[in-house]
């Protein structure tokens, strides 16, 4: 007998797979609409969950939450665990800051001492004294800070076992766009184009896409695209070592390492809504990451990955409940949607448990 708590989903990056995921392992019928589910940022992401690695000025209150993001994903993995029987591989290996020249090194400095607010200490590491740390990076740079407890999943692992779990648990997928939503306050409605839907509650999660018609928001939030890419390689195999993180002419740019070589490379950020990996934006970010990373320069490109991440007007993920109560929107996780996943598919959980 299917179950009478019945929970409608908008949208299947990772924040709409895992709210999707938590609710139906807790006893709730499920419909995920999205019609390329886990495309997205979610299929550009390379994966980390960095929270130490990259804190910003003003930004404590998104590292206290973004602090506990790695338990989060620990539980989350045993659960995935217990549906699918298979192990969702999250590699803790750190970070190691660098910086390319002298007004970016400044930058690590900075950094490290905003890091020491919050009671985050990097180590400081030397290629003199720790060689293989630097392994394929640029001779020039001779130093730069360890942050411990940082790590890597792979999105497209998380997004195939999520998928399957939710699969197992009987998760229907409509693989359309949802253009408009409604309710009455007890029920609320889902239509595509070719059919309506009716759930006890709904949760929104189309990342920096549009909200659907008939969504009431407060007006507290307003989301915005962010475009990114990474670029994957067949290169050097840093897999043992840190993932990089480097400042590089003011800018960022970070490379994880899978084992075998596979090299993830990231990422632009840029105000457009134009989908596209532009010609000088690859350009951009493969300057940045042969100046620190030389070695790269025999990999082979395998593919370039596009999508459009969500940022809020403070740059802090929200969860917001709409209109009559029975809608929620799940949004501004920026670049932090992986990292971010696990939390927000509890709050999805709590939202529902609590209107039920």
């Amino acid at each position: 007998m299917k179950s009478a708590k019945h929970a409608l989903v908008v949208g299947g990056g990772v924040i709409g797979l895992t709210s999707a995921f938590q609710l139906a392992r807790h006893g709730w019928r499920v419909t995920l609409f999205d019609p390329r589910p886990g495309g997205g940022a979610t299929w550009a992401a390379a994966g980390m969950i960095a929270p130490s690695a990259e804190i910003g000025a003003g930004e404590a209150a998104n590292y206290g939450l973004q602090s506990g993001a790695l338990d989060a994903w620990r539980g989350f993995a045993n659960d995935l665990r217990k549906v699918t029987q298979k192990e969702l591989s999250i590699v803790e290996i750190g970070t190691l800051l660098l910086g390319w020249d002298g007004s970016d090194r400044r930058m690590v400095e900075q950094f490290a001492q905003i890091a020491a607010d919050l009671g985050v200490v990097p180590r400081r590491v030397s290629l003199d004294e720790e060689p293989g740390m630097f392994d394929g990076v640029s001779p020039r740079i001779s130093d730069g800070l360890l942050v411990e407890g940082d790590a890597w999943l792979d999105p497209d692992q998380v997004v195939a076992y999520v998928s399957e779990a939710n699969e197992a648990l009987g998760v229907s997928i409509v693989k359309e766009v949802v253009v408009s939503v409604g309710g009455d306050g007890t029920r609320v409605e889902a239509t595509t184009p070719s059919d309506s839907f009716v759930g006890d509650i709904g949760v929104i999660a189309t990342g920096a896409g549009a909200l659907p018609t008939g969504a009431v928001t407060s007006g507290k939030h307003v989301v915005r695209p962010i475009h990114g890419i990474t670029v994957r390689v067949r290169g050097i195999d840093r897999s043992a070592q840190p993932m990089i993180r480097s400042f590089v002419r003011g800018s960022t740019v970070y490379m994880v390492s899978r084992p075998g070589g596979y090299d993830v490379l990231g990422a632009s950020s840029e105000e457009r809504h134009e989908a596209g990996a532009q010609v000088g934006e690859v350009q951009r970010l493969l300057r940045d990451a042969l100046d620190v990373v030389p070695a790269l320069e025999t990999a082979v490109i395998l593919e370039t990955r596009e999508g459009n991440r969500p940022a809020s007007d403070d740059l802090r993920p929200f969860f917001e409940v709409l209109g009559d109560g029975r809608w929620s929107w799940s949004s501004g996780h920026f670049r932090h949607g992986v990292t971010l996943a696990p939390i927000a598919a509890n709050e999805a959980l709590r939202f529902a448990e609590r209107v039920a």
